[in-house]
């Protein structure tokens, strides 16, 4: 592809973080304190210059973690204790939201609903176990649509006590930028438009904070491929074209290995993929990585480019199944029902009308008739022309502190039943747990993945399960930044 082509703490929340904070700082599944060692670490968000395209152009203005982009990849043993000391050195807030890691709900980085947000100077300490091993990875949920977009994101790697044997752990942090011909990053956060359709998706694709030409491979080798969607909006669907790779995990959690449906590895924002690649073909040749996600826009994101020595004659035929983590397995056939439903955005009403002119009211969350519909839909077009775009059982979120749109008994069994009712994907996070996709449209799932981030289809209908064991209040969103930003955001309590 062309390179170049808040409002104040309440005291409601702010007693609801503390007591959290103070209540436990781990899961009742982690381990005590002190039998945990502990790993410190510091990270300091400032902006920055970073090489994001080749030469002749220059290094690109950024705001970064450490002075880097991506943030350094912070790597810990699952069960140590993670410490993390967070400087902002930006002129204005900012928090750290560690994506995917079931911590407890006064460490999960979301201002002012769990903390208060880290002002210019100031510095705040993050400290939790690390209970799943997976990969994951951290960011702010501060202007999260701006802040990510220029840079402040990062790895987090939770190893295994017993990972599977491979030649080489690798981590793919995939990001898009939208870049000027002088490579300086477009200052048109939050326009309408991205906000309205498919959320700021950039010009120029890097691999770890670089225009990538080449990956150095061996025929033989088997690689442990790690790979992070830290962009804003751009969902990826990687075709390794020759070579067959076999996913191992979602989301930092095992899953039964499997080869990709239609052999292309999709990753909606915010979504994580373990691959074992086993590296297939001729010493000396290249087979390009196409991401053909988006029909027509198709593009080579980078060359397997082979040494002409191979290591091995062919892949080792060694295990690919992960220990399984500490995850409380919902119960289905007694769990509590809840249903959602996802609208608004450009063509929103035009989808509604076909799914039966329907809307999520309120208080039940039930599929509303046309009637229903059009009684609400004075306030969504006055919400929608104050900037709020998307909604949640037909309400838009206002800042992070809002009242629960559900609340979960604690310990119970869960199944959420979503449905996208607008014309967009929708990469869709909770906070705190993770949870099985259980089916999608009527039809069960084939592997029962647990994520914490579902990629739902346009007209979409998928079901989830979970245990609610983690206590607090946690944010439910769209991981399309700007839709986050335009409404599409809620809060689960868990009490």
């Amino acid at each position: 592809m062309s390179h170049f082509l808040s409002s104040a703490l309440t005291r409601r929340a702010f007693l609801a973080s503390t007591a959290s904070a103070a209540a436990g700082t781990m899961l009742p599944l982690s381990s005590p304190v002190h039998a945990a060692p502990v790993k410190d670490i510091r990270l300091r968000a400032a902006p920055g210059l970073t090489r994001l395209v080749p030469e002749p152009h220059g290094e690109t203005p950024a705001w970064c973690y450490n002075g880097v982009v991506p943030g350094p990849e912070l790597r810990v043993r699952q069960g140590e204790r993670l410490r993390v000391l967070v400087e902002n050195g930006l002129d204005e807030e900012t928090t750290v939201h560690w994506h995917g890691v079931r911590l407890p709900n006064g460490m999960d980085g979301v201002p002012h609903l769990t903390q208060r947000p880290i002002g210019p100077g100031e510095t705040f300490t993050y400290e939790f176990d690390a209970i799943d091993a997976g990969t994951f990875w951290y960011h702010p949920h501060q202007r999260s649509f701006e802040q990510v977009g220029r840079g402040l994101y990062g790895p987090l790697i939770i190893e295994e006590a017993e990972p599977v044997r491979v030649d080489r752990d690798v981590t793919w942090v995939l990001d898009d930028w939208r870049l000027t011909k002088s490579a300086a990053i477009s200052d048109d956060f939050g326009n309408g438009h991205d906000m309205s359709h498919n959320g700021r998706v950039g010009n120029t694709v890097t691999i770890n904070g670089r225009v990538p030409d080449t990956f150095a491979a061996k025929q033989g080798e088997r690689i442990r491929l790690r790979l992070i969607n830290a962009a804003n909006a751009r969902i990826f669907g990687l075709d390794f074209q020759r070579h067959q790779p076999m996913v191992i995990a979602l989301d930092g959690q095992p899953v039964t290995p499997h080869a990709p449906d239609g052999r292309l590895v999709v990753l909606g924002p915010a979504m994580r993929a373990d691959v074992v690649l086993d590296m297939a073909a001729r010493p000396g040749s290249r087979v390009s990585v196409i991401d053909r996600f988006y029909r027509g826009l198709e593009y080579r994101l980078v060359d397997l480019a082979y040494d002409s020595a191979p290591l091995r004659d062919r892949a080792p035929d060694w295990s690919l199944a992960l220990p399984a983590n500490p995850l409380p397995e919902p119960d289905i056939k007694n769990a509590v029902r809840h249903d959602v439903v996802f609208n608004g955005g450009m063509m929103g009403g035009m989808v509604m009308a076909e799914m039966g002119g329907s809307m999520g009211d309120d208080s039940s969350g039930e599929m509303m008739g046309g009637r229903g519909m059009m009684g609400r839909m004075g306030p969504m077009m006055g919400m929608m022309h104050s900037g709020k775009i998307w909604f949640i059982n037909g309400k838009a979120a206002e800042g992070h502190i809002m009242e629960p749109m559900l609340t979960l008994d604690r310990d119970r069994s869960h199944v959420i039943a979503m449905t996208n009712a607008t014309a967009w994907h929708h990469p869709i996070h909770l906070h705190g747990h993770s949870f099985r996709v259980i089916t999608r449209n009527g039809q069960p799932t084939r592997h029962r993945e647990w994520q914490d981030t579902v990629l739902m289809a346009p007209r979409e209908k998928v079901e989830i399960a979970l245990v609610a064991d983690n206590p607090g209040d946690w944010m439910f969103h769209c991981h399309i930044l700007e839709h986050q930003a335009a409404g599409m955001m809620g809060v689960i309590r868990v009490a």
